[in-house]
């Protein structure tokens, strides 16, 4: 075999890993979380910008990281506390396609009247060329998020992961398509 097929076949396998992901969560969720629970919290995730808080000489890192996603938000606990799933692909630091699917919990602190601040975490599968030979790897990371319920911004914290990686935020765009 080649070297071109087995790089065809680990891209293959990712992308099997993270589809199946993608198919198993919503059903976890809906056994967890009944049917009669679910709220109206379907949004679309427009990736845009990150910022590397460090920079290697010779690298010029991509920071306009275009890409689309969902989230579903369920609803809560009445302590303001709510789990979510989510899912899309992006461009990365290095203008490869990265795709993720996972979920998380967050918890809601009202600003005023209609801004509000979630805190919360984020566990994932996500596919990278440069990160396990493009197959899924998991991870855990921190956002915060701020707006409105119709429109919000997701800030998420990546640290310095390995000698490659940068500390750097990462930033999306949520869109309620459901309120």
């Amino acid at each position: 075999m080649t070297k071109l097929s087995d790089t065809h076949l680990q891209q293959n396998r990712a992308w099997h890993g993270v589809r199946l992901f993608v198919l198993i969560l919503p059903m976890l969720a809906a056994m967890i979380y009944p049917v009669s629970s679910l709220g109206d919290g379907l949004s679309i995730l427009l990736n845009g910008r990150s910022w590397h808080l460090e920079k290697k000489q010779g690298v010029d890192y991509n920071e306009t990281n275009l890409g689309t996603g969902f989230q579903y938000d369920f609803s809560g606990n009445g302590d303001h506390v709510y789990p979510f799933i989510n899912a899309g692909g992006f461009k990365d630091s290095f203008e490869n396609n990265s795709y993720y699917a996972g979920g998380g919990l967050a918890k809601r602190f009202m600003a005023n009247n209609s801004i509000h601040i979630d805190a919360g975490v984020t566990a994932f599968l996500m596919t990278r060329k440069d990160r396990n030979d493009g197959d899924p790897f998991p991870g855990m990371l921190p956002f915060m998020t701020i707006g409105t319920d119709k429109v919000a911004v997701n800030i998420t914290y990546i640290p310095k992961v390995d000698p490659k990686m940068v500390p750097l935020f990462f930033i999306q765009l949520k869109i309620s398509l459901t309120q």
